[in-house]
């Protein structure tokens, strides 16, 4: 008889497992992308997602539970993607030196529309509208929860005005990267992210708007 093949030790092999399963993660996903792309939701297929990631539908079931959900597991990617990247921008504003208000917006909104163009094939697969029930739910929960962070990036009250002045600037920033994904060239999304930085140093010359009732009161306090 031939010796047993050694034993990995626990650690080892534990390592082993979780890389073989990212690797599998990392493929379906992989090619998702490439066939939700080609395909749009709606058509596209198990098979040929499974058989573009040289995989199994058992294995897409086992990680991800279907279509839907892989859909949504590349959003969720695209998103935190968009989030680090303003993230990093802002933090790297403030260890500057930086504290105008508008300045740190730029700095994020910069890098989450430079986003839009380096995915822009997600960006335009997420705008398009073909996508799994729910999905629309998700994108407009996960919009509000990105007014509340402009809120507080902007240090604003948190009244109704304030609130619609985020909602603004927010949805100014969701639009250009919708253009800036479909732009045709490189230099063409360049234009297209300066036209909206400046369209949001104009809103925010003036700060957000306030009422003549508001102003009175503020002017006798």
């Amino acid at each position: 008889m031939e010796p047993a093949p050694p034993r990995l030790p626990r650690e080892k092999a534990g390592a082993w497992q979780w890389a073989r399963t990212a690797g599998t993660q990392r493929a379906l996903l992989d090619a998702a992308r490439e066939v939700f792309v080609e395909q749009g939701f709606a058509h596209a297929s198990i098979a040929d997602v499974v058989q573009r990631a040289g995989s199994s539908v058992g294995s897409l079931y086992h990680h991800f539970g279907g279509k839907s959900e892989l859909f949504i597991a590349l959003w969720q990617e695209h998103q935190t993607a968009h989030e680090e990247a303003a993230s990093k921008a802002v933090a790297q504003a403030k260890r500057a030196g930086v504290t105008d208000p508008f300045e740190l917006f730029s700095a994020g909104a910069r890098a989450f529309l430079e986003g839009s163009w380096q995915r822009r094939d997600l960006a335009m697969l997420f705008f398009g509208g073909d996508s799994p029930p729910g999905f629309e739910v998700m994108k407009r929960h996960r919009g509000h929860q990105w007014i509340s962070q402009n809120d507080s990036l902007l240090r604003l009250s948190g009244s109704s005005f304030d609130r619609l002045y985020t909602s603004i600037l927010t949805s100014l920033i969701g639009e250009g990267a919708r253009e800036v994904a479909a732009a045709s060239s490189r230099r063409q999304a360049n234009k297209v992210i300066e036209a909206v930085i400046e369209y949001v140093r104009r809103l925010m010359a003036g700060g957000p708007w306030k009422p003549p009732a508001a102003v009175a009161s503020s002017a006798r306090g």
